[in-house]
């Protein structure tokens, strides 16, 4: 067995070789004698059966398992000459090509290693920033907001138009076409106007309307609606306003501290408001992490780390983006596509720098986690979910099976990994 390796660069390899065919036709005895030990052949005792039997009963399949046992070695030959231990590879080998002929098998295999990454001094990379500062006139600004959420509702003394933030206490009726429909009728239902609960315009045509009144309200579902009954129609609402209530006030005092600090016995307006300070604080660094910090500090170790990319993570990059597109295509682009391979090929190199820019991310993200000890484990994953779903009002449990049967949790549990190791570094630099 010829073999030959050529290491392309830190993470692609290939290994080329030449079978000839007496080693597959060793292979193949091999294999069959092996198997006459243990085979079951009608008229013959069980592992007694004849070698040259069991060549005719297996015949073809000899031959590939044979062949695969020659294409095992010379993967396992040429990665020993490149020196590439087999936990250092990344996904399954690739045949790039498998020519047979009457003498003998040529064979090419690539394999992809996962890359070595000089990180250097990393904080170095981390962008200069203040920690948001909050101003007390905002904390006491939220302190009212949370004061007016819990104050009880009343109802209004003197009869006046409704206005958006009053809440109207209301008996209602839908029709579509003249007969009502199911689900579409409540008797002293509760709606903050302006809080977009109900369909869009409902709330808008109350906005004037006073108590006892009764109204009729012309709208259409919107087409992305929950029913498929409902998308998209035009219904008309009978609406009785039985009662207007409004917020009633509410003392920002010690006694309302006591209620949302519970179990502090010193509990008093200064404690709440150094609370509310720090969690506003923490509110508004989150939302500089996210939305500037993060994407920036990625975006400067991206640029300033180079190392080799395996080449077939990156081309399943390029398929996700293409398939993405393709999903937004109409049937008549999708067939241009497929008939012109020019034009595909085009379409392919067109996502090539920003999927280069995603695996180099991702390599980046992964290196920096093993050095600094960051990992998601399989509960922390599955919690994460559950409070998501629950939060959303969906079955926790589903989701998380859903994602599970589609394979998202990996790609979830990466994102976090990410989140974290950028909130590491971050950290790091408002400890500094």
């Amino acid at each position: 067995m010829d073999i030959k390796v050529n290491k392309i660069n830190g993470a692609n390899a290939e290994i080329s070789a030449t079978i000839l065919s007496d080693e597959v036709n060793a292979n193949v005895e091999k294999i069959a004698k092996q198997l006459a030990k243990t085979a079951n052949i009608q008229g013959f005792r069980k592992g007694k059966a004849p070698v040259a039997i069991i060549k005719k009963q297996y015949g073809q399949k000899l031959v590939e398992d044979a062949q695969s046992e020659a294409l095992r070695e010379v993967l396992n030959k040429g990665l020993d000459e490149l020196g590439i231990k087999n936990e250092e590879l990344i996904g399954e080998p690739s045949v790039t090509q498998f020519d047979k002929s009457d003498d003998k098998i040529e064979v090419t295999v690539k394999v992809a290693m996962r890359p070595s990454i000089e990180l250097g001094d990393v904080d170095s990379y981390t962008p200069d920033f203040k920690k948001p500062e909050i101003k007390d006139k905002d904390v006491d600004a939220r302190i009212k907001e949370l004061a007016e959420a819990q104050a009880p509702l009343e109802n209004i003394k003197r009869n006046r138009k409704m206005k958006e933030g009053d809440t109207a206490i209301i008996d209602f009726e839908g029709f579509i076409d003249g007969e009502p429909f199911e689900g579409g009728k409540a008797e002293n239902h509760a709606l903050l106007l302006g809080s977009g609960q109900f369909i869009p315009g409902f709330e808008d045509q109350l906005i004037g309307v006073k108590r006892d009144e009764e109204v009729e309200i012309n709208v259409t579902f919107p087409e992305n609606y929950g029913s498929d009954k409902l998308a998209g129609k035009e219904a008309m609402f009978k609406v009785k306003v039985n009662q207007v209530q409004v917020k009633g006030e509410v003392t920002i005092d010690d006694e309302l501290a006591k209620k949302f600090l519970p179990g502090d016995e010193e509990a008093n307006l200064d404690k709440l408001k150094a609370e509310v300070k720090k969690a506003m604080e923490q509110e508004a660094l989150t939302k500089l992490y996210n939305e500037e910090l993060k994407p920036k500090l990625l975006e400067k170790l991206v640029d300033a780390l180079d190392f080799d990319l395996p080449e077939f993570v990156v081309e399943q990059e390029i398929d996700m983006a293409v398939n993405k597109k393709a999903g937004e295509m109409s049937e008549d682009e999708i067939k241009e596509l497929r008939e012109n391979e020019e034009k595909l090929k085009e379409l392919r190199e067109s996502f090539r720098e920003e999927a280069t820019r995603s695996v180099k991310a991702t390599f980046i993200v992964d290196a920096l986690a093993q050095e600094l000890g960051v990992a998601i484990n399989e509960q922390e994953l599955m919690q994460t979910i559950y409070f998501e779903a629950m939060q959303m009002g969906q079955d926790p449990q589903k989701v998380y099976e859903q994602y599970k049967d589609a394979g998202y949790l990996p790609a979830i549990q990466m994102s976090m990994v990410e989140d974290r190791v950028l909130t590491t570094l971050l950290n790091k630099k408002i400890e500094e």
